[in-house]
């Protein structure tokens, strides 16, 4: 679910379901950090979601969500309820737990493997 979630949050930032701004804007195109932003979300969350190198995935993803935290929300303010890093947090947080524990037992790459 988490995956999901982040796939489409990816695709806010092409224009897809509501855009950036709930009319369907688009991060413009290959702009640093929304753009690749967007690119890292919506691949690193596929990638988690089949279970294809989830964990180098799922550390990417986390990583580039402690980034936005960090350069986008914590100067606004301490804590993530003040400067609306909130989904950041989680974000990273539970990337980072899937890449410490995996993926689980229903991936494409089990299926593969069998």
């Amino acid at each position: 679910m988490v995956s999901f979630l982040f796939a489409c949050h990816g695709l806010q930032g092409f224009g897809f379901l509501g855009g950036i701004d709930g009319q369907g804007t688009a991060v413009p195109f290959g702009s640093f950090p929304g753009w690749w932003g967007s690119v890292l979300e919506f691949v690193c969350s596929v990638l988690v979601l089949v279970g294809v190198a989830a964990r180098p995935a799922a550390v990417l993803a986390s990583g580039a969500m402690a980034y936005a935290y960090f350069v986008v929300h914590q100067p606004t303010g301490l804590l993530p309820l003040h400067n609306m890093g909130e989904l950041a947090a989680l974000y990273s947080w539970s990337f980072l737990l899937i890449a410490v524990l995996g993926p689980g037992r229903y991936t494409l790459t089990r299926l593969i493997r069998r």
